[in-house]
């Protein structure tokens, strides 16, 4: 596989002099392209402001983070929003949709922001829309939609671009399970149909059990990491549990 991102000794600082925090500490990792990759971390390990470092919502302190070898942390102004704008994909916990439009409309507004031609805007909706089952909800506005389908017509906003790299941040931590199963399945089938390559910050273990590598942050750094391999998700789980309980109360918020 190709490496499509990399994340090379981040350091981040918040604070001043006086009361200075060290949120990332020098931590590095790649993901390749297609991977599903999750992370996990207890709360105030880092594992949000390494996302927020690599959407470049937040600007790293020190290091590199390189996007199919586009070093992203020197971008600025109008380059750093056509980057977010075609190159990355969002997936917030709280949907972050437009009330006064319909999920067809939301989902087509990220192609029309991305000036795709608009003979082309309806076969994509359909087409993502079919993927995540959400083909008879795409007339509904947010208010009459559940939870779970507000969240797949996100994901479906998120991605329905094509960008290189996706990034969900706590994507089910508003869904009931049944609703949160059925989203991971459809992250799942996406990763292995369109090769998306998704990288999930998640408290859960459950969730994480359905990506292919997890990696484990503690006090900003990367102290673990596994690896699904040829692993059912069941047994997976379990050796996420073996490692959440190897590490005691570091994770106890990670469950």
């Amino acid at each position: 596989m190709e490496t499509l991102l990399q994340v090379k000794d981040v350091e981040k600082y918040y604070g001043n002099k006086s009361s200075l925090t060290k949120a990332l500490d020098g931590i590095s990792f790649t993901v390749e392209q297609g991977e599903f990759t999750a992370i996990m971390g207890a709360s105030g390990s880092g594992k949000t402001t390494l996302l927020n470092c690599i959407s470049t919502i937040d600007r790293v302190s020190a290091g590199q983070i390189l996007l199919d070898g586009k070093d992203v942390t020197a971008l600025k102004g109008d380059a750093l929003t056509k980057f977010r704008r075609e190159e990355l994909g969002f997936i917030f916990q709280d949907f972050n949709l437009l009330d006064t439009l319909t999920a067809y409309e939301n989902i087509a507004l990220a192609l029309s922001i991305k000036k795709t031609p608009v003979s082309e805007i309806a076969p994509k909706v359909r087409e993502i829309a079919g993927q995540l089952q959400i083909e008879d909800v795409l007339n509904k506005y947010p208010y009459q939609l559940s939870g779970g389908q507000k969240q797949r017509v996100a994901s479906a906003r998120a991605l329905v671009t094509e960008p290189k790299l996706v990034l969900a941040d706590e994507p089910t931590g508003a869904l009931d399970s049944k609703s949160a199963k059925m989203l991971l399945e459809r992250f799942s089938d996406l990763n292995v149909l369109w090769n998306a390559t998704i990288l999930m910050v998640t408290h859960d273990s459950f969730s994480a059990s359905y990506a292919k590598r997890i990696l484990f942050i503690k006090d900003g750094r990367l102290f673990h990491e596994l690896v699904r391999g040829g692993d059912s998700r069941k047994d997976f789980f379990n050796k996420i549990i073996d490692v959440v309980t190897l590490l005691g109360g570091d994770l106890s918020d990670a469950l």
